[in-house]
């Protein structure tokens, strides 16, 4: 069974790498990974959340065409964020499959001329390792919402701005009124 080295210099704050020459025998490798309680605060900090409650991601690494390797994962987390408009904490729950894909540097590129659009994989180059634990950061940093909101919260209308409504005056209101009129003189 491989290990994962639970330290790398690309990532202090969640490593868990394998190397894939472990892995010349097998055919896939299984894996369960999840941060301890200083690594999760670590995470936190790197995405610039409250904190990291819990962080789950696991899945396969199997042997793929052209002699890469593909991964497919669940990642799971719950993260508790800062709300944008009222300052408090808002927890927000990522329950996502995750899909990667590295071929040696040819088989990446010509896979990149062929690839699906509508496909999710991520076609990455592959080198001697893979950081587990760098691709669950990359995963979960796009799962979760840019700008967080607490349910219910809106932001308030700033002073000397009208408030949103149906009825509030449309900056190019006047325009359309002053295009109507020339319309009407040709």
């Amino acid at each position: 069974m491989p290990d994962l080295i639970p330290r790398a210099p690309d990532n202090p704050e969640f490593a868990r790498v394998i190397e894939l020459r472990q892995l010349r025998d097998l055919e896939g490798f299984d894996f369960d990974i999840a941060p301890g309680p200083e690594e999760a605060a670590a995470v936190a900090g790197l995405l610039g959340a409250r904190s990291v409650r819990k962080l789950r991601f696991a899945g396969r690494l199997a042997r793929a065409a052209g002699g890469g390797w593909q991964l497919d994962a669940e990642l799971g987390a719950s993260v508790v964020q800062t709300c944008v408009v009222t300052l408090d904490p808002v927890t927000t729950r990522v329950d996502q499959p995750v899909r990667r894909l590295w071929l040696p540097e040819t088989a990446a590129r010509a896979a990149e001329l062929v690839v699906d659009p509508e496909e999710e994989d991520e076609i990455e180059p592959l080198g001697d390792r893979i950081d587990l634990g760098r691709v669950a950061i990359e995963a979960l940093t796009l799962a979760l919402p840019a700008y967080p909101r607490k349910p219910g919260a809106v932001l308030a209308p700033t002073p000397g701005e009208p408030a949103e409504a149906d009825d509030a005056p449309r900056p190019f209101a006047a325009l359309e009124a002053l295009r109507g009129k020339v319309g009407e003189g040709k």
